[in-house]
């Protein structure tokens, strides 16, 4: 998995906006001020990805996948992580992973910033 490919990806979702975060080290993906992905380390510096996932899918995953972990330093339930070394995760279930992420945090925005992100794609 590497990161310019999942840089690419993420900024490929509509409204995507990104940044760094110094304190944490970490590459932040942002839809209507919330995050849905981050690239970042653990505890020991390993780089992961952490994703939102819906709670019975991400168990569901975590059991599937010796390289998917509860999310690092995130709510547990919510949120997986992912060793960007990871050779059990193929990169089109990584890729399908952050667009289930993006919809879960787009979803729960008001209807007012979910039309203002769609507009802003419409004026481009």
């Amino acid at each position: 998995m590497e990161k310019e490919m999942i840089h690419a990806h993420c900024l490929q979702l509509q409204g995507t906006i990104y940044d760094y975060k110094e304190e944490w080290q970490a590459d932040r993906y942002h839809i209507g001020g919330k995050m849905y992905a981050m690239i970042g380390g653990n505890a020991t510096g390993k780089p992961v990805l952490t994703l939102k996932c819906e709670p019975a899918r991400a168990e569901e995953l975590r059991e599937s996948f010796v390289s998917i972990i509860p999310g690092y330093y995130m709510n547990k339930t919510h949120w997986n992580s992912i060793y960007m070394d990871a050779e059990d995760v193929p990169m089109d279930l990584v890729e399908n992973l952050i667009k289930h992420s993006y919809e879960l945090v787009f979803s729960k925005l008001t209807k007012k910033a979910q039309q203002e992100i769609q507009l802003l794609e419409v004026t481009k």
